[in-house]
């Protein structure tokens, strides 16, 4: 965090020193799912995809928008993302942030 824009990709929590993924989020992520499998119980289940993305993108936004000051610009640079995608994203989940 040396300009005080936080880790630019590649870097930062998550990555190991020879960029690989990993981290907290990961693991909080992989057991969640085993959890979930655990509660089907052999029962089947589609759009688990679409199910864990929504599941993880709400708080995504709005942790990145609390920690961004409301901050569209600041918020589209730090997820990677285009201002306009991350606007229709927040309008998407009905997440205001204007």
């Amino acid at each position: 965090m040396q300009d005080g824009k936080g880790p630019g990709p590649g870097q930062g929590p998550g990555r190991g020193g020879d960029g690989e993924v990993g981290g907290p989020i990961r693991e909080a992520v992989s057991r969640a799912l085993d959890d979930y499998f655990r509660e089907l119980d052999g029962h089947d289940c589609n759009g688990l995809y679409r199910l864990v993305l929504n599941e993880v993108e709400v708080p995504l936004l709005e942790s990145v928008m609390d920690y961004c000051s409301g901050n569209q610009t600041r918020a589209a640079q730090l997820l990677g993302l285009n201002r306009a995608t991350l606007r229709k994203k927040l309008r998407d989940h009905g997440i205001d942030y204007n």
